[in-house]
């Protein structure tokens, strides 16, 4: 097991705060689905498992069929999908991707953040390189299908990390951000069932903090996570093995 499941088990314990932070995040990623691949989810794959991960999370359909129809709608401002990315305090690389209506308000309120905890905001791009880029898909654990032969067939289609989530009894898979259409695909026509899907940037490496620096990083990355502009912020932290279980 390698740097995924590492990342995923650290990730499950700070998922997105609260139900309300969930809806927003989903509803906005709902409705820039539907308007880069259209309303109906036979027809735009994305949207079929945006809607599944909709449904994991207790989303109310109303909700979702509320984000689907701003999409189509005349009096819609589009929201614009923006990265920023920076360093906070002690050399900790951050990455903050936001959907906004309003650019110039977000990367105002995501500088000041930066400034304000002791960061500072970097160029487009500056820190990529320090991430690498995955999709994930969670999948009803299958019965009659070895893990290793399930493995071995996704090789093909870009899956590089599976691992088995005995508490929701689902495999996670981890695969290249690129071939997310391709590895969609493919579950879909054998008849395996995708309860969820997210895309990820994972830290080539770690740094560790002391307990006192991990405290004022936090306080920054809680900043940027509570901004209604900011759908995902990704950093290079060791997390703490005491908070975990």
């Amino acid at each position: 097991m390698g740097r995924a499941f590492e990342f995923r088990k650290a990730r499950k314990f700070k998922r997105w705060g609260n139900m309300a932070r969930v809806f927003t995040k989903l509803g906005k990623e709902i409705t820039i689905c539907a308007k880069q691949g259209g309303p109906e989810p036979e027809n735009n794959p994305r949207l079929r498992v945006l809607m599944q991960t909709a449904k994991k999370e207790n989303m109310p359909k109303e909700n979702v069929e509320r984000a689907i129809k701003r999409a189509v709608s005349k009096d819609f401002t589009d929201y614009k999908e923006m990265n920023y990315e920076g360093y906070g305090p002690f050399g900790i690389a951050i990455f903050v991707e936001t959907a906004t209506d309003n650019t110039t308000r977000t990367v105002a309120n995501v500088r000041s953040y930066f400034n304000k905890c002791g960061g500072s905001l970097g160029t487009t791009g500056s820190l990529e390189f320090l991430f690498t880029h995955k999709c994930v898909f969670h999948i009803v654990k299958p019965e009659n299908v070895s893990l290793d032969d399930l493995e071995l067939e996704l090789i093909d289609f870009g899956v590089d990390e599976l691992d088995v989530d005995d508490e929701s009894n689902e495999v996670v898979l981890y695969g290249e951000f690129a071939q997310n259409a391709a590895i969609q695909k493919y579950l879909e026509e054998n008849g395996y069932e995708i309860t969820s899907s997210e895309f990820v940037r994972i830290p080539n490496d770690l740094k560790e903090v002391t307990p006192e620096q991990r405290e004022t990083i936090e306080k920054l990355i809680e900043k940027l996570e509570e901004d209604d502009d900011v759908q995902n912020v990704f950093h290079n932290m060791k997390e703490d093995d005491s908070e975990e279980e």
